[in-house]
């Protein structure tokens, strides 16, 4: 769908107010990870995103619900390429490529699927025994969340778990991890129900810091009254701009740390 520049532009100016389906979490200010808005982009407002990712400079998005979906998306636009649809029975959920592969998550039919990036063809299903939530990759195995505090790092070739950590902050379990995005050699992941999005160490769990969302997040569900969770996080490596967005979101923003 279209939305006008001037409609868009005015995420940034539209007062705020309270935030939707939040429980927020505290957080202490210095831990707290400062950040720029670069550009605001049009996202379908209809699509319950559940992955985001980018490859080779190309956006692909998961959805989930009915009709899940993965395709990849035209930026400037919104607009998908649909190229694959799952069959109902499967709740679509996250997504991550990998050495020329799509591999994606369903939510509780605990079955995973692997494509061909070039293809969109099926290559193998593969099976879990908890949720399925988000997915990305350290570029060596696949990391995995179940909505949790847990995270599971899986080889790529038996797809089986290799190493598990738990997210914790100052001691206490941080957990509701969903959507992920390896970022700069930590994961970063959407902390579901809030609009945190903390900073993982992939080594021992720790969480050395948040963005809060909360702000944008605000700015964005009056424009559509429909508009669920953030979701959605997408790391482009050469211009170090992070893209994020929500389930059922009118906008997908492009943000950049600060120094």
């Amino acid at each position: 769908m279209k939305f006008p520049y001037l409609f868009l532009m005015a995420i940034l100016v539209l007062s705020g107010c309270g935030s939707k389906k939040s429980k927020e979490n505290s957080a202490k200010a210095e831990n707290l990870i400062p950040y720029s808005i670069l550009k605001i982009f049009p996202h379908d407002s209809k699509a319950f995103t559940q992955g985001l990712t980018i490859a080779d400079g190309r956006l692909f998005e998961s959805t989930g619900q009915a009709g899940s979906w993965i395709a990849e998306v035209d930026i400037a636009t919104g607009k998908q390429d649909k190229k694959i649809i799952l069959d109902d029975k499967y709740f679509g959920e996250g997504i991550t490529i990998l050495n020329n592969k799509i591999y994606q998550l369903t939510w509780r039919t605990k079955i995973g699927f692997v494509y061909d990036l070039k293809t969109f063809s099926k290559i193998q299903e593969f099976q879990y025994d908890h949720e399925g939530w988000g997915i990305t990759s350290d570029e060596k195995n696949l990391i995995v969340s179940d909505g949790s505090s847990k995270l599971r790092f899986l080889d790529t070739l038996s797809l089986k778990s290799v190493k598990e950590i738990i997210a914790t902050e100052e001691g206490e379990e941080v957990g509701q991890l969903n959507e992920l995005e390896f970022v700069e050699g930590f994961i970063f992941a959407n902390q579901w129900q809030t609009n945190f999005i903390v900073k993982i160490n992939p080594t021992d769990g720790k969480v050395v810091g948040r963005m809060d969302m909360t702000e944008l997040a605000e700015k964005v569900f009056p424009l559509n009254p429909n508009a669920d969770v953030l979701n959605g996080i997408a790391y482009e490596k050469k211009s170090k701009m992070l893209l994020i967005t929500g389930k059922l979101w009118p906008a997908m923003v492009a943000v950049k740390f600060k120094n």
